[in-house]
């Protein structure tokens, strides 16, 4: 995908919550790439007997957007029926919640949504894109964290990162490894000099190795899948695409997230502020990024309006002052 003269600001900018506490907001830019490949979902409240249950995901499109816009829309139902399946046989996502059957339903969605897409792109000639999917699902008792590429989520929790998801590069060994054992190598990188990721949904350019089981190809459709238990002291939640990760580390972008939740009470806002901050570090990358507020997120506190009003105050007496000794005064 090529890149623009100047980069497109336009903002999308969402936001929602549920009737169990959990608040989010969305926003994404195209910035400087040519064309808009990530997509996103967010469903605050599922339907009927997962009413308490919510869902979120940000997919990174590459070569095109088919792939992403088609997983943004149908990848839930895909794990939800995988689950049901499970469910009926040994109980999965239901309100016995047995969270190794929901992670095995979770993987079983992917691998299913990923053979009939590849069925599809056959039939109907589509692009050849991929993407990449990094999602969670949260039921009253546990956040599943669900990676496939390098897309990244990460809870803040009692004011720390706890947990974060691990990206799925080439050059990790393990990744490597399974590379080499489909017959292809790791150069610049890149699979075959190629693709710089080494998990993802689509890019079946890559999964044609017919001695090799689904999983097992170049490029794995397969999802890391972590449970935590919740707690009162979980905050939020960060999923972005790598036009963030790349520009900003983890606990950077968890600190500044956290102090402007102290000062600002809509997430939107936030999220273009985040937004803002990564094209400022450099990020050339299309930036998708949602923010979901748990019951214990920081509210917003007079003590910290009052800071932010001094420092602000502070920043406009210097530019002054520096202003005061430019030669053309």
């Amino acid at each position: 995908m090529g890149s623009v003269s100047h980069p497109i600001l336009e903002k999308y900018v969402s936001e929602g919550g549920s009737h169990v506490g959990l608040n989010y907001a969305v926003a994404s830019m195209q910035g400087w790439r040519a064309q808009m490949e990530d997509a996103h979902a967010c469903m605050p409240q599922l339907r009927a007997e997962l009413r308490e249950w919510g869902y979120f995901a940000v997919f990174d499109g590459h070569a095109g957007t088919t792939v992403a816009q088609y997983c943004a829309r149908h990848l839930l139902d895909h794990i939800l029926a995988a689950d049901y399946k499970r469910f009926r046989l040994k109980g999965g996502i239901k309100t016995n919640e047995d969270p190794e059957q929901v992670k095995e339903g979770i993987r079983e969605g992917f691998l299913d949504i990923d053979r009939h897409m590849h069925k599809l792109a056959r039939q109907d000639n589509w692009d050849r894109s991929g993407s990449t999917a990094a999602s969670v699902l949260i039921s009253p008792r546990h956040i599943y964290f669900i990676n496939c590429g390098d897309s990244r989520t990460l809870l803040c929790h009692d004011g720390q990162v706890v947990f974060y998801t691990e990206d799925h590069k080439p050059f990790n060994p393990r990744e490597k490894e399974r590379i080499q054992n489909a017959g292809g190598s790791v150069t610049l990188q890149r699979i075959n000099g190629s693709l710089a990721v080494s998990r993802a949904l689509g890019d079946f350019d890559f999964k044609e190795v017919d001695w090799r089981s689904q999983t097992e190809q170049l490029v794995s459709p397969e999802p890391e899948v972590y449970e935590l238990e919740r707690t009162p002291e979980d905050e939020f939640l960060i999923l972005a695409c790598d036009g963030v990760w790349d520009a900003i580390g983890n606990e950077e972008l968890c600190a500044f997230v956290r102090n402007r939740l102290q000062v600002c009470d809509d997430l939107r806002e936030i999220c273009t502020q985040v937004i803002d901050l990564c094209l400022y570090k450099g990020s050339l990358d299309n930036i998708s990024i949602i923010i979901v507020c748990f019951p214990g997120a920081p509210q917003v506190s007079q003590e910290a309006l009052q800071q932010e009003a001094e420092l602000e105050q502070q920043i406009d007496m210097k530019v002054e002052g520096t202003a005061d000794n430019f030669p053309w005064n």
